[in-house]
């Protein structure tokens, strides 16, 4: 019965005035909610719901994802019946850290991949094993090597 009641008055929002620098770095520092922010950037305030997005990963993992965002002060939240929709909390959150979500939306298009997704979203087996060359990015592994 509780969480019935809970789920009627909606989440719960972070004021991003209210957020470290900390904080919001962490929100963004994760491929999966980057990806996230760039969906809900491109799309009309309140227009999507949670259960819309294609993301990599487990209905469970993707809740956790936007229950991150959402605390960052990063996007807003309402329930419309069984549906909870989402928008970027642009103006706000830009007014706290001036020029974040310009980094974020702008990395998708500098890629140039299908919805913005990371190369470490994209390939996310590339990564485990403690192989941390696939998060580099092209122009770093361009670079010419240093030899001793």
């Amino acid at each position: 019965m509780a969480g019935q009641a809970q789920r009627s008055r909606g989440p719960r929002h972070t004021d991003p005035g209210d957020v470290t620098l900390q904080q919001a770095l962490e929100a963004l520092a994760d491929p999966v909610r980057r990806l996230i922010v760039r969906i809900i950037a491109e799309e009309p305030e309140f227009a999507r719901s949670c259960g819309t997005f294609d993301l990599p990963v487990v209905k469970a993992t993707a809740s956790h994802h936007f229950a991150v965002l959402r605390a960052a002060g990063v996007i807003e939240q309402i329930d419309r019946g069984s549906r909870r929709l989402s928008r970027l909390r642009r103006a706000e959150f830009d007014a706290c850290f001036p020029g974040l979500l310009a980094l974020v939306l702008a990395e998708g298009q500098a890629k140039g991949q299908d919805e913005g997704q990371d190369d470490a979203v994209a390939a996310p087996g590339l990564a485990a094993g403690g192989f941390e060359a696939s998060l580099a990015t092209p122009e770093q592994l361009a670079r010419p090597r240093r030899t001793a």
